[in-house]
């Protein structure tokens, strides 16, 4: 087991790599009533096409099937997974990214028993042709709640002008139709190929002691055969820079109309240190323009384009990324031309060193707020580590970066030919 301490932030990290080829992290903050484990497969809703284990031909998978075999893995021929972990008092989810499906708890007592119940029921799947059907019926209503919502259309609407052919403009939870597709087998098949321990990876931070902890997650996988993984081979289509549609429209019966201008981000890089200025420099300068207290937020709100909805995010993956910027609006065109506008004048912008000291302060400020947050560390953790990325290096990356590189980035991050808008409007008649 390695340890290793970060002097900046007075934490210890004990890592390992098990023989079946699990990655393990443990964050033992004795200091906290509370424990979270996390324990994340790096397969996602994008992952829709690839070679299955001991298999030689690429197929592709129905659409939402990562969504589908979360929620099948709970469901166990006897019982359902969620009561074990509630008769120790225990709080257990589960959730699916475009890149992830991961499955977690949090408990105040009882945390080595909650830690190997989450290993158990993860590594011991059950699919029956009854209860693959009884599903599609629960998730079919749950998309159809979803379709309901104006949030979530305008953020896959986005999405979906946005990329051409990459599967991330796919609802993580896929249609109506194409859960119909998913069968027992093909659930085999995906669990089987993206659910080795050598894909995936265990956090556990809270109040613990270390070694036991270890000891008792490398007993609960010694008694457990594996066979060994070979590289899962993933395809992607081919996607061009600019967007697949520079204005999608979707009519719903809604009171106030919603406007969202997103950005297709150039995603490629030499190597990692690239992508992860990118990421930061990113929000941090959505921020410095978009926030509250932004150049950009104060004109936007007195020609009365916004409201206290009005927000923007970017999601930054290896393959893709996309930053959305908009809300509520009673002047959809106006707003979206507006804020292009104003994306369009960023290259001929410069940041001075007081300006971007003061986000880089806001920054860090934030992050260490954050670092408080078992939830955050973990979720955290596990997203930069599937990237090669350490979270625990992010705080001296951010005190590293520098007004030249915010500038060098204003000059290349927005390209009109990588905008696109998309409008909820209320229906017609």
């Amino acid at each position: 087991m390695n340890k290793k301490y970060y002097e900046q932030l007075k934490e210890t990290i004990y890592a390992d790599t098990l023989n079946n080829g699990l990655k393990v992290f443990l964050l033992p903050k004795r200091e906290m009533a509370k424990t979270f484990g996390i324990f994340s497969t790096d397969y996602g809703s994008i992952d829709q096409s690839f070679v299955p284990i001991d298999k030689d031909e690429l197929i592709t998978v129905p659409d939402g099937i990562a969504h589908f075999l979360e929620h099948k893995l709970f469901e166990k021929e006897d019982r359902d997974v969620f009561q074990d972990f509630t008769k120790r008092g225990a709080s257990a989810n589960a959730f699916t990214s475009f890149t992830k499906t991961a499955y977690l708890f949090s408990s105040t007592n009882q945390i080595e028993e909650n830690v190997k119940t989450l290993l158990d029921f993860v590594q011991d799947p059950y699919f029956s042709e009854h209860s693959v059907e009884k599903e599609k019926g629960i998730i079919g209503q749950e998309i159809r709640m979803y379709d309901d919502q104006p949030d979530w259309r305008a953020f896959f609407g986005t999405i979906q002008s946005l990329y051409h052919n990459h599967p991330v403009q796919k609802d993580i939870a896929g249609t109506v139709e194409s859960i119909e597709e998913i069968t027992k087998d093909d659930l085999y098949t995906c669990y089987n190929t993206f659910y080795h321990p050598a894909n995936m990876t265990l956090f556990v931070a809270g109040n613990f002691e270390p070694e036991s902890m270890m000891k008792l997650i490398i007993e609960n996988q010694n008694n457990k055969d594996f066979s060994a993984l070979s590289e899962i081979k993933r395809s992607f289509p081919e996607e061009p820079l600019h967007v697949a549609k520079k204005k999608h429209v979707i009519e719903m019966p809604v009171s106030v109309s919603k406007c969202m201008i997103g950005i297709k981000e150039d995603m490629t890089f030499e190597n990692m240190d690239d992508f992860l200025r990118k990421d930061l420099l990113t929000d941090m300068l959505l921020d410095q323009f978009f926030s509250k207290s932004g150049e950009f937020y104060q004109e936007l709100y007195e020609k009365d384009l916004i409201d206290n909805s009005f927000g923007f995010e970017s999601n930054l993956e290896k393959g893709f990324g996309f930053s959305i910027i908009g809300g509520n609006t009673a002047k959809p065109d106006e707003l979206a031309e507006t804020i292009k506008s104003m994306l369009g004048k960023l290259k001929d912008l410069s940041l001075n060193k007081e300006d971007f000291e003061r986000v880089k302060r806001k920054k860090i400020g934030q992050f260490l707020r954050s670092m408080n947050s078992l939830e955050f560390i973990s979720n955290q953790f596990t997203h930069y580590n599937l990237l090669g990325i350490d979270l625990f290096e992010v705080l001296p990356f951010i005190e590293s970066l520098t007004v030249d590189q915010a500038n060098e980035f204003l000059q290349s991050w927005i390209d009109e030919e990588r905008i696109a808008v998309c409008q909820i409007i209320p229906s017609q008649g």
